[in-house]
């Protein structure tokens, strides 16, 4: 069995997949004559090519159960994906970079639940993988002609564990 290293979700560490969406670091702007705070700019959404257009979703994951086979990746080659999570539930966050799929470039992250994660276009990544209990999360992604999802099976399976998450938490 080839086990996955689950990392801690940081800005650093995923900046070569896209944006990870947290208020910590953001920049803030006092609105609403001082009874609002905005969280400004945080993720680079890009979703224009070939016409496309901004869709506003709500996703609602099932938990998923450790340890988990990770089986196939996804990308989206004409636009990013973002995932901003309603509930205060981890979830875990699979990636591979851009171009042909190389599973031993493989990362694995935790969400401590209130951070999103924004795909850049064409990163690889997993379906949602919610943890704990049923989870809700806001997705901006791209509506418009053009094909938008690829699917590509691993060719060999790797698994997420309970192991795993206990030292990434650590």
């Amino acid at each position: 069995m080839r086990e996955l290293l689950i990392e801690p979700l940081t800005r650093a560490a995923f900046a070569p997949f896209g944006d990870v969406i947290e208020l910590d670091g953001a920049r803030q702007l006092p609105i609403n004559l001082g009874t609002t705070m905005r969280y400004h700019d945080l993720a680079h959404i890009d979703v224009a090519e070939g016409g496309g257009r901004p869709l506003l979703n709500v996703f609602r994951g099932e938990p998923r159960a450790l340890p988990f086979e990770v089986r196939m990746l996804e990308r989206h080659p004409l636009g990013s994906q973002a995932f901003v999570p309603l509930t205060d539930a981890p979830y875990l966050i699979v990636v591979a970079p851009k171009g042909e799929l190389v599973p031993a470039s493989m990362r694995a992250f935790v969400s401590r639940g209130w951070q999103g994660v924004n795909y850049a276009k064409g990163v690889w990544h997993h379906p949602l993988i919610a943890l704990d209990r049923v989870s809700d999360f806001v997705v901006i992604d791209r509506g418009g002609e053009g094909h938008n999802c690829d699917e590509q099976t691993l060719p060999e399976s790797v698994w997420l564990t309970q192991d795993g998450m206990r030292r990434a938490l650590a």
